[in-house]
């Protein structure tokens, strides 16, 4: 059985007071929260350690995303090194905003992740289409070329969890119809499968606009394994529903 994610991608967002009221929020329900699903969220670099003091012990706290290199004249990275000390538990991987903002090359990612492995980061890899990728009918081979390039030289039987964005579906508020979204996470799969990887014991989370209102409908698809959740993860009544959605999976 395939283990179930919600993850929060605060991305820019979230003040002091902004945590502090979440934390304190959030600390009143999640005790009777169901323990099954994996949960956790992903702050600002300079709100980890604070995030990580105040969440519950059993909620993840991970990075947006690390570099390739462990240390170095690397000025504003984040050391993959640094973050295991701090008892982070994941790092995002190749997300849409980092490859299409900041460049960020299916070769760069590839060795973001063997970096981020090497100090038992549990990996979050980010794939997904463009709007113009998908209407010219090439999400398939956009998302083929993303996995096989981002998992080049890595063990198959590394534990490695995909996050599919469908990019237009970001902060835009459309997403895809579960029926659409299963259609391309089976393809995925499809694909892990191809290169050698135990891509039935594999989580893939789907990250397209994840809502409360949503959500169990995306669940309920046989290859949907959780969710990458942007906006709806920044207000705790919001991101415990996805909890709770995802723990009654």
């Amino acid at each position: 059985m395939r283990t179930i994610y919600m993850l929060g991608n605060w991305k820019m967002n979230q003040s002091l007071s902004d945590i502090n009221s979440f934390s304190e929020e959030l600390a009143v329900a999640w005790t009777n929260m169901p323990k099954i699903a994996q949960c956790g969220i992903a702050p600002q670099a300079m709100h980890l350690s604070l995030l990580r003091e105040k969440l519950p012990t059993d909620l993840m706290v991970g990075a947006q995303t690390c570099s390739e290199h462990l240390s170095g004249a690397f000025t504003g990275e984040l050391s993959p090194e640094a973050l295991s000390e701090l008892n982070m538990s994941f790092t995002l991987v190749g997300h849409s905003e980092r490859r299409h903002l900041y460049g960020e090359t299916d070769g760069q990612i590839n060795a973001k992740i063997k970096t981020a492995l090497t100090k038992n980061l549990r990996v979050i890899f980010c794939i997904g289409e463009q709007l113009e990728e998908r209407e010219a009918g090439n999400t398939e081979s956009v998302l083929k070329t993303q996995i096989t390039n981002g998992l080049k030289d890595i063990k198959p039987s590394t534990h490695i969890v995909i996050a599919y964005e469908p990019v237009w579906a970001i902060g835009t508020g459309k997403t895809a119809t579960p029926e659409m979204a299963q259609e391309t996470h089976a393809y995925v799969r499809s694909v892990l499968k191809e290169i050698g990887f135990d891509a039935d014991s594999t989580s893939i989370l789907y990250g397209g606009s994840v809502k409360p209102d949503n959500v169990e409908g995306l669940l309920k698809c046989k290859d949907i394994d959780g969710g990458l959740v942007g906006g709806a993860s920044l207000k705790a009544k919001d991101f415990l529903a996805l909890c709770y959605a995802a723990n009654n999976a």
